[in-house]
């Protein structure tokens, strides 16, 4: 059948490797049924089972190719290749098939096919393989459609869980601007109210020397007071006291007869 579709050269090159690994699969298997030793058929069974990944991956690139190819080529060519996509997968899959019996004979733990990497697996890839194999083009064109639906929805939500956290991050900022330009305030306000309080104690020092100052005075003038008072109370009571010196001004009165007598000094007054 190969032979008689209209493939391009890279497509005859790639539908050869696959044919290539699928001969080397069908001996690997006839030769497996004959080994009696398990570790031996364990061993060649990871081989086979390499084979088996290899022609997956070149199954890809048919199927590529195929698209690649698909608006240059008449409807019918198309379905040929598409036919002939899905025989090679039925193929790949009937040796998937053989592995899982000489698997289940051995006895061994069930190792998937067509893993990710070193010691892991993907257990899901044989049931794509198998799907793929069972739908059409316009299947997968729709399958494929409502997957970039769910994807465009999912980046949907993703865009408006991003604008709600960056108007979130805004309005924090925001406040925490204004908390920031508050405390500035409450800060420039201490600062005065600081400097306020110290101006003020440097001013009720002041007074406070000064009204020290005020009350020593009042105080010596008080007592100076005080004795001109003494002293005249003391003249008034006894002007005989020799032992107090007159205060200018404040002279007891002299004797009538002296009074007298320094008005008869003086003559007539006309």
């Amino acid at each position: 059948m190969a032979n008689d579709l209209q493939m391009s050269p890279q497509l005859e090159q790639i539908d050869g490797e696959i044919q290539d690994h699928f001969r080397a699969l069908a001996n690997g298997f006839q030769k497996l049924g004959k080994v009696k030793d398990p570790n031996r058929q364990s061993k060649q069974l990871e081989d086979l089972t390499g084979k088996m990944r290899e022609c997956k991956r070149l199954i890809k690139d048919f199927d590529r190719e195929v698209k690649d190819e698909e608006s240059r080529n008449p409807p019918e060519v198309n379905k040929q290749l598409n036919d002939r996509k899905q025989s090679l997968i039925k193929e790949l899959n009937s040796y998937v098939g053989l592995r899982k019996t000489f698997m289940s004979t051995l006895g061994n733990k069930r190792v998937e096919l067509f893993d990710m990497g070193a010691g892991g697996s993907d257990p899901v890839a044989e049931d794509n393989v198998l799907m793929a194999s069972e739908m059409s083009n316009q299947e997968l064109i729709d399958a494929g459609k409502k997957r970039m639906d769910e994807t465009d929805q999912a980046i949907e939500r993703s865009k408006q869980v991003v604008e709600q956290t960056i108007e979130v991050g805004a309005q924090t900022a925001g406040t925490l601007k204004g908390q920031t330009e508050q405390m500035g305030r409450i800060v420039n306000e201490l600062d005065t109210i600081h400097f306020s309080i110290k101006k003020a104690s440097q001013l009720v020092k002041e007074i406070g020397r000064q009204v020290a100052t005020d009350k020593c005075i009042m105080m010596f003038l008080f007592l100076v007071v005080c004795g001109v008072i003494a002293i005249i109370i003391v003249k008034v009571v006894n002007p005989n006291n020799k032992n107090i010196r007159d205060i200018p001004g404040f002279a007891p009165p002299a004797p009538a007869s002296r009074r007298l007598l320094s008005l008869s000094t003086m003559g007539p007054l006309y």
